[in-house]
């Protein structure tokens, strides 16, 4: 058998939507979120649980968006919500219990009411990269629990603002 038809000797995972291996250069005008690694967020041998990333991803989000005026109650007070439509995350390295890691994250684009974010959690150094994800958003007026028309002319600013940031 000719080398290049040997397999490999580990199965390669389908591509998803994920991102898949940003360099570190990549991150440059992204918000930053470091996390502990606290026992409630392990399984019982001391791995990090799937799900805590996802509680993690938000914290950042809601923090981001709190760098720029914009209070996630302010927003419900208003009766807008923004929940999520769409996620995609690839794990591309285990964290461990004590381990503390940064949830990097940017908002990638607004087309009408979606709202779509991109995530990276890295080691401290930006040296190990251990998940990639997309999230997308969609603004949906609480009382009647449809999708917006159109973001709320103030959020829709401050967004404009961190898009803005994120194409210097």
């Amino acid at each position: 058998m000719k080398r290049s038809q040997e397999k490999p000797s580990q199965p390669e995972l389908p591509p998803t939507s994920a991102l898949d291996n940003p360099s570190s250069h990549e991150f440059g005008n992204w918000f930053e979120y470091p996390v502990r690694v606290q026992p409630h967020h392990t399984d019982y041998s001391g791995v990090v649980w799937h799900g805590s990333y996802i509680a993690w991803m938000e914290e950042a989000r809601i923090e981001c968006l709190r760098s720029i005026g914009i209070e996630f109650a302010d927003l419900v007070a208003i009766g807008c919500d923004l929940p999520v439509v769409e996620m995609s995350l690839r794990y591309h390295r285990s964290i461990q219990l004590g381990m503390t890691v940064v949830v990097k994250t940017r908002m990638a684009e607004v087309t009408g009411v979606r709202i779509n974010w991109d995530y990276a959690i890295v080691s401290i150094d930006g040296q190990q990269l251990y998940v990639t994800a997309k999230v997308t958003l969609v603004a949906l007026d609480r009382e009647r629990g449809k999708i917006m028309r159109q973001l709320p002319p103030s959020f829709k600013d401050a967004l404009a603002k961190i898009s803005a940031l994120n194409n210097d």
